[in-house]
Formats: C-alpha cells, sequence, structure tokens
C-alpha cells in the first residue's frame, strides 16, 4: 500500500510519527478506523455507480 501512494519505508515512519505527536496514541485508533470506515463507504458508493452506469446503458441500447 505504501507504494501506492509513493512513499518509502522512511517516509511512511515520518507521517506516523507526525501524526502520533499530532493526534496522540489515544485517538490514533480512532481516527483509523473512522477513516477505514469512509474508505469502504467510497468503495460502495462507486460500485453502486458503477452498477447504475451499466444498467442505464443496458436500457439505453
Amino acid at each position: 500500500m505504501i507504494a501506492a501512494i509513493g512513499l518509502g519505508w522512511g517516509e511512511a515512519i515520518v507521517v506516523l510519527v507526525v501524526l502520533l505527536v499530532l493526534f496522540g496514541a489515544k485517538r490514533l485508533p480512532e481516527l483509523a478506523r473512522s477513516l477505514g470506515g469512509s474508505v469502504k463507504e467510497l468503495q460502495k458508493g462507486l460500485e453502486e455507480g458503477l452498477i447504475e452506469d451499466d444498467e442505464s446503458e443496458d436500457t439505453a441500447s
């Protein structure tokens, strides 16, 4: 995943340390869960949009 967004291991560690300093150790798991839920909802919405596009193309033909 890190390579997918163009970060090396060193850069990823720096980002994690900065997040730890900004938000604290207690809030990081909560933020991670929230981000994970947001990503799941985004993927679900994209899939539903693709299904609707396919259906509209089928009826237009």
